[in-house]
Parts: C-alpha cells; sequence; structure tokens
C-alpha cells in the first residue's frame, strides 16, 4: 500500500498527488496503474498501454512490476519514442530500455517496437501508427520533459491538433542536454539530434493518464505545466486538459508550485 500524499488538488481536469519522495510518489502511480489494469481486464479483458521510457519512469515501473495480481500475459504494450538511427543493441535506445526494465521482467502478451533504424521511415511511422489505431489504448504513462516536452513533442515542434499519431522531429538542445545529464550519453555530439515520436493527439487517446514526474530539476517544467497557460510552447500542459490525468510529483518537483 502505498502513503498518503504530502498534498492533492485539482489543476484543471488533472488531479495532482505530491508526495515526499520520488520513490512514493512512483509506488502511488503504480497502484493506481494496477487497479486501472485490473478494472479494464475485468471488463474488456486485454488492455493496451503506452510506457514512456525514462528515469523519471523508474521507480513506477520498478513498483509496478513488484505489483501483485496483474495479468501481464493480457496486456499489450507500446513505447512511445525512439532516437533516429539507434539499434535496439545500443545502451541508450528505448526498446532496449522497455525490454530491460518491464518486458524481460513481466512477459506481457504482446509488445509492439517502435524501430529507429527502420529503412523507410515514413512507413515504420504508418506501422505504427496502424497498430495503435487497431483498438482503443487504456492508458499511457507520461513524463515531462524539463523543457515541457511530453514524448519527444518539444516546444516548436509540439501540435494539439497534429493530424499525424506519429512523426519524425528535431529534438532542442534543451532537450538533448537532458539526456546527456541523465547519462545516457557521454556528450551532446554524441547524441542523435532527430527521433520518432507518438504525438500529442496520439497520446491524448489514451483512456488515463499517470504522469509521474520526480525531481528538482523538473520543477519549473511542472509549474509551468500546472499553472502556467495550456500552450504548445509547454506541452506537458495538456494533462490539464485530459479527461483522466493523473500527476504523481515529490516533494523536490512540486516546490515551485503555490
Amino acid at each position: 500500500m502505498y502513503k498518503t500524499p504530502l498534498r492533492e488538488f485539482q489543476a484543471g481536469k488533472a488531479r495532482v498527488y505530491v508526495h515526499k519522495t520520488g520513490q512514493d510518489s512512483g509506488e502511488a502511480a503504480a497502484f493506481t496503474a494496477a487497479a486501472i489494469f485490473r478494472n479494464t481486464l475485468l471488463k474488456r479483458g486485454s488492455a493496451r498501454i503506452i510506457v514512456g521510457t525514462g528515469n523519471s519512469q523508474l521507480e513506477m515501473i520498478h513498483a509496478l512490476v513488484a505489483t501483485p495480481d496483474v495479468d501481464w500475459k493480457r496486456i499489450e504494450v507500446f513505447h512511445m519514442d525512439e532516437y533516429l538511427g539507434m539499434s535496439e543493441e545500443h545502451p541508450a535506445s528505448f526498446h532496449r530500455w522497455l525490454k530491460t526494465q518491464l518486458v524481460d521482467v513481466v512477459h506481457p502478451g504482446k509488445v509492439n517496437f517502435m524501430n529507429g533504424d527502420a529503412s523507410d521511415l515514413s512507413a515504420e511511422c504508418e506501422r505504427y501508427a496502424a497498430l495503435l489505431h487497431s483498438a482503443p489504448v487504456d492508458l499511457c504513462f507520461i513524463g515531462f520533459g524539463e523543457n515541457g516536452h511530453i514524448a519527444f513533442n518539444d516546444p516548436g515542434v509540439a501540435d494539439f491538433d497534429d493530424p499525424l499519431a506519429v512523426k519524425r522531429v528535431t529534438m532542442d538542445e534543451r532537450c538533448r542536454l537532458q539526456q546527456v545529464g541523465e547519462g545516457h550519453f557521454p556528450t551532446l555530439d554524441d547524441m542523435p539530434k532527430e527521433a520518432l515520436t507518438l504525438t500529442c493527439p496520439e497520446l491524448f487517446r489514451a483512456e488515463h493518464w499517470i504522469c509521474t514526474v520526480p525531481e528538482l530539476r523538473k520543477a519549473e517544467a511542472v509549474r509551468n505545466a500546472l499553472t502556467g497557460p495550456v500552450t504548445e510552447a509547454c506541452p506537458s500542459s495538456l494533462a490539464r486538459t485530459h479527461p483522466a490525468a493523473a500527476v504523481y510529483l515529490d516533494a523536490d518537483s512540486a516546490s515551485l508550485l503555490p
């Protein structure tokens, strides 16, 4: 059982929970996700989820895979972005993250990987979009980037009315510096400049959003997302308009909130 939050409040349509530590917020997010899984499996017999793959999601994922009574064999998994030209064997690939942190631990019934090194990237975007659209998506796990991005929808490329479901994007420098700072690449020159990503409307299509956003370096993004205007200049502000979004913060990431 997770710990009671220090505080909780409404931000637009989103419910926000502030916990003392990142571990506490991750465990709370996992508890909520497991309940959604069980309810969905009871109603429909299967569930489909999109998993954000980054450092901010680790505590939540660790708690989720340790949660009992989740029938992963009836759950289908997607990831939301991948670096362009990167093979699944690369240590920084999100394919590898998803496989290591989730797939090889709980063995979901089906996993759909995005191929950043596909020879035909337009066809790969269309292929992945068709998979996503073959049935409803029940839950999306989302983090907020330091620049406010969701997936790789950075300010400047985010489009709340994007006609595409999956697209090729150029990442901005702050986004790329975040990946270097998190230890995924030795230097900025070692990091790809482009990626494939699910678009904002495609992420929004998921019935539930669980946003796990710990650490002090995310405090500015959290403040902008939850108290600033809902705008593509801060893509994570979209959480405030989702009909079933829950945002899990720790004391550090919530430190700039009123």
